[in-house]
């Protein structure tokens, strides 16, 4: 699998390409698989970036997404890192998200449990605010220091 660092309208991206066949690519990006339709197919054999990962940096590729492989419930997109971020203080697993994007949350309130070494942390909002993103879903696994809401 090839990892990219992409930053759109200051916003940065991780993007992981997972497969490729044809013009349909599996992709994950923050974490999100999504299937995306290339516009034109790329041939992996040819294609040195899908088949060297010490390439370093690619050629940008006009994609038209499609719809995300599992159903995601609707919320509204804003970039991550609009606000405060909350950021892991152990490496886990994300058990439970307690919060939705839009909620308003107070100093202290339990936002997510995070599974690390077979206990359950509760992990609390650090500032009061309005949940502006959720960078995280329930099953990821994160580190410190990661990323994983962001309060506005």
């Amino acid at each position: 699998m090839n990892k990219y660092q992409y930053k759109v309208k200051g916003v940065d991206y991780e993007v992981e390409i997972a497969e490729v066949e044809g013009n349909i690519a599996k992709v994950n990006v923050n974490g999100i698989p999504f299937e995306i339709e290339l516009q034109k197919p790329i041939n992996a054999a040819k294609h040195p970036t899908m088949n060297n990962p010490k390439v370093q940096s690619p050629q940008p590729a006009s994609v038209k997404v499609a719809q995300p492989m599992a159903p995601q419930p609707a919320q509204p997109v804003v970039p991550a890192g609009a606000g405060t971020p909350l950021k892991a203080p152990l490496p886990g697993t994300i058990v439970e998200i307690k919060v939705q994007i839009g909620q308003q949350v107070n100093v202290g309130d339990t936002v997510l449990v995070l599974e690390a070494m077979k206990m359950q942390n509760n992990i609390e909002a650090e500032t009061a605010g309005q949940v502006t993103s959720i960078v995280v879903k329930q099953g990821d696994t994160v580190m410190e220091g990661s990323v994983l809401l962001t309060i506005g």
